[in-house]
This record gives C-alpha cells, structure tokens and sequence, in this order.
C-alpha cells in the first residue's frame, strides 16, 4: 500500500497491476508485457522510496528482468536483468524489495534459491537526493 492510500496488486497469471482503494473499490489496472506466457509478468511490486513514490519495481519471474513502471500509468521506464545463473542474471526471480537509498533486493525460487543485491549507483532521474 503507497503512502497515498492506494493498494497496488500483483495480477500474476494476467500480466496486469491493479489499483484499489483502501475499501476495496477498483481505480485502474495497467498490463505489463502483455505477451508474457506461462507464469505472467507481474509476480512482486515493491515502491520506489521517493516522497511521492512515483515509481514500482516488478519483478517478472516469467520474463527474469525487474522494470521500472512509473505509478502513474505503469509506462516502463527501464529494466535489467536477463535468464541465467550468474550475478545479476534471474532464474525465478520471484521477490524485491528496495531500501531507503534506493538498492534493489531480490529473491529467486525453484533451483535459483538465492538473493542478490543491486546497488544504485550514480545520478538516476529517478531518484533526488537530499544531503
């Protein structure tokens, strides 16, 4: 659930994001790689920590990429990763989550089973710092 009160869910098997309110009622939904088969595109969101959490992470076990979505309409903005078994390839990856500088945690199931940690580095637009 995002600051401003709207609860974002992963719609696995449809490849989609969908909005609710807090009481349930629906806001929007967004899909995300469309064309993905087998398990969907849409398997974990995490918020990017900025004031306005203006951004989500997706994990994509399907696809083994974590994107970018901007918030507000789920337009993908970037995305790394790729298939395999070597630092900072996926296979599974299955959950994120992201700390308050901006590194981006992740998780693989089935025979992947590890954890990998990726470090913001840089001036990323996605992110302003403060001193």
């Amino acid at each position: 659930m995002a600051r401003d009160g709207l609860v974002y869910v992963c719609d696995r098997t449809n490849d989609r994001v969908q909005v609710f309110r807090r009481d349930g009622t629906f806001v929007k939904e967004f899909t995300v790689e469309p064309q993905t088969r087998a398990n969907g595109s849409v398997w974990e969101l995490a918020l990017w920590p900025d004031e306005a959490q203006s951004y989500l992470m997706n994990a994509d076990g399907a696809n083994n990429e974590v994107r970018t979505l901007r918030r507000e309409d789920g337009a993908i903005l970037g995305r790394f990763g790729r298939n395999g078994r070597m630092a900072g390839d996926f296979h599974w990856v299955h959950n994120l989550a992201i700390d308050s500088h901006g590194n981006v945690f992740t998780t693989e199931v089935d025979t992947g089973k590890r954890a990998q940690k990726f470090l913001l580095q840089g001036n990323m637009v996605l992110r302003k710092r403060t001193p």
